[in-house]
């Protein structure tokens, strides 16, 4: 068997060249609840992420899980500094989402997740959120964290939903 020399092997000697290391772990989570009802898109409140990358080759990962019960149908999107990322492709009238919530009781309540993997190309600080539409009718609603049915004589719970930005180097 062959033996390395001593000190021919050190952290700084294995990091170099490696790419893919986290370098900041950013996490929001929202406990409150939140009842949305608006055909145009909304911010959900208490739940974004801001993370200034130290790089323009880093990538910025996001984890995010959205719990939620809806009337009717609920459109959820992701943003960076307020413009629309990781969306579904147009077609005709229907609305881009990063995912949509559909017809549910209400006393369920879904939890929606996903990774989206970002290149921003920037060194400036980058806020991450979502936003939340109800856009099939005036009568559609969508409460974040809660059942519809929200009051101490119901054998209800509430939950909670997080987001995380990671950084990524190249």
């Amino acid at each position: 068997t062959d033996m390395l020399a001593a000190n021919a092997v050190s952290s700084a000697k294995l990091a170099s060249g490696v790419g893919g290391k986290i370098l900041q772990v950013i996490q929001d989570t929202k406990t409150d609840t939140q009842s949305i009802q608006s055909q145009s898109f909304v911010d959900v409140s208490g739940l974004s992420v801001t993370i200034t990358p130290s790089a323009t080759t880093s990538k910025i990962r996001i984890f995010y899980a959205i719990s939620f019960c809806t009337i009717n149908y609920a459109q959820f999107r992701l943003q960076r500094n307020g413009s629309d990322i990781f969306l579904g492709d147009a077609g005709n009238n229907r609305i881009q989402s990063t995912f949509t919530g559909a017809v549910m009781n209400q006393y369920e309540m879904q939890l929606s997740g996903g990774v989206y993997l970002d290149s921003p190309s920037s060194t400036s600080a980058l806020t991450y959120k979502f936003q939340v539409a109800t856009p099939d009718s005036s009568s559609s609603q969508v409460f974040i964290n809660r059942y519809k049915t929200d009051t101490d004589s119901n054998f209800v719970g509430r939950s909670t939903s997080v987001i995380i930005a990671e950084e990524v180097s190249a």
